[in-house]
């Protein structure tokens, strides 16, 4: 009687062990057909944008030249070699649709990160808006090997002032700005550009800066003054999650960047 209990209670114990089992595999399988997804590649929009299965794609992690900007076809010419006509994997990240509607991944293609392969190849910078994800790490790495590279973003420029101009402030909760020349010569930053790791962008009016004087860049409506600039038209540039700033001459090149 005894032993027939024992079996009993194996056999209840086994049955449970499956039920177990079963349901995290469930759980399991569930999570990776929400998580991983496989579209064909029909069209590609620009460097960071295509079309899979009637539906926009927007690559999660980075950001490429708009339209009109330099290296815009090179980068739309990137992605299109690297996936148009093909079949991907797409994994997404914490949320699955952006304001546009459209989906928000990183695509795979035979395991590789295509996203990351536009950063390497300098078509784009790194873009975390939402906040840091588990691929912010590596999609940092990639840039400095762009700019160990200096290829297409990542050129740096050979403007005389390129070693002059430095970033002696960078106070994105106040939305300030100041840069200094700090050679003795005066430097033209007519046309120079900051940006953020997205959109917006911060264009120099006719400017010359004075050797060894500074400049402060403020966000938000104001009346220049004889040493402070405004970043009109918006009301933040800089996010609390994370950004980056970068500062570019009047032909494009890195001037320089920094992050936090």
């Amino acid at each position: 009687m005894k032993k027939r209990k024992e079996i009993y209670f194996l056999i209840f114990l086994f049955i449970l062990l499956l039920a177990i089992n079963y349901s995290f595999l469930d759980k399991a399988v569930v999570n990776f057909l929400e998580n991983n997804e496989e579209v064909y590649i029909s069209r590609i929009v620009d460097g960071d944008t295509a079309i899979g299965n009637n539906e926009s794609i927007r690559l999660l992690g980075i950001n490429t030249p708009e339209r009109g900007e330099r290296y815009y076809s090179g980068a739309k010419e990137f992605l299109e070699k690297e996936i148009l006509n093909k079949t991907v994997q797409l994994k997404f990240g914490k949320d699955k649709k952006d304001l546009y509607n459209r989906t928000l991944a990183y695509i795979f293609l035979d395991g590789k990160n295509v996203n990351s392969g536009v950063i390497k190849s300098g078509f784009a910078n790194y873009y975390f808006p939402a906040g840091k994800d588990a691929y912010y790490k590596s999609f940092k790495e990639d840039w400095n090997e762009c700019l160990k590279r200096e290829i297409n973003v990542c050129e740096k420029s050979r403007d005389i002032c390129s070693s002059c101009i430095t970033l002696k402030e960078f106070d994105y909760k106040k939305e300030k700005i100041i840069f200094q020349n700090k050679c003795s010569f005066q430097c033209d930053l007519t046309n120079w550009e900051i940006k953020d790791e997205g959109r917006k962008k911060f264009i120099f009016p006719e400017f010359i800066l004075d050797g060894n004087m500074e400049i402060a860049i403020h966000v938000g409506d104001g009346k220049n003054g004889k040493s402070d600039l405004f970043w009109t038209g918006e009301t933040y540039v800089w996010t609390k999650t994370g950004d980056t700033l970068f500062l570019r001459d009047s032909e494009g090149k890195l001037i320089l960047w920094k992050g936090y």
